[in-house]
C-alpha cells in the first residue's frame, strides 16, 4: 500500500494537531492539579528553586510563621501570593546615603 506524499502530510498535520490539544489538555489538567481556589501551589522543591535557599532556610521560615503552609497527603505546599507576600515582606530597600554635607 503506497501512501502519496501529500495525503501522507496532512495525515501527519492532523496527527500534530491532535498532540497539541492533548498537550494543552495535560498542561490544563497540571494547572487544576496543583491549584486551591484557582490559586497555583507551589511545593518544596518548586519553592527552594525559586527563592534560592537551603531546605533548612526554608524549615525556619515556616517554623517562625514567615511562610504560611498547607499539608496536603503529608506534602507541604504554598500558595504563591504568600509566597510573593513572603518576598515583599522579606525585601529591604536600599537605603540611601545621606552626605555628610547637607
Amino acid at each position: 500500500m503506497n501512501i502519496d506524499r501529500m495525503e501522507f502530510l496532512a495525515w501527519m498535520e492532523r496527527l500534530m494537531s491532535r498532540l497539541d490539544m492533548l498537550g494543552d489538555n495535560i498542561d490544563e489538567l497540571q494547572r487544576k492539579r496543583n491549584s486551591i481556589d484557582g490559586e497555583e501551589l507551589l511545593d518544596n522543591q518548586d519553592l527552594l528553586q525559586m527563592l534560592k535557599i537551603s531546605n533548612r532556610s526554608l524549615q525556619r521560615y515556616r517554623s517562625i510563621g514567615k511562610l504560611p503552609y498547607y499539608t496536603i497527603s503529608g506534602k507541604l505546599y504554598y500558595k504563591l501570593s504568600d509566597v510573593h507576600q513572603f518576598i515583599r515582606e522579606s525585601f529591604n530597600p536600599p537605603t540611601t546615603k545621606l552626605n555628610a554635607n547637607q
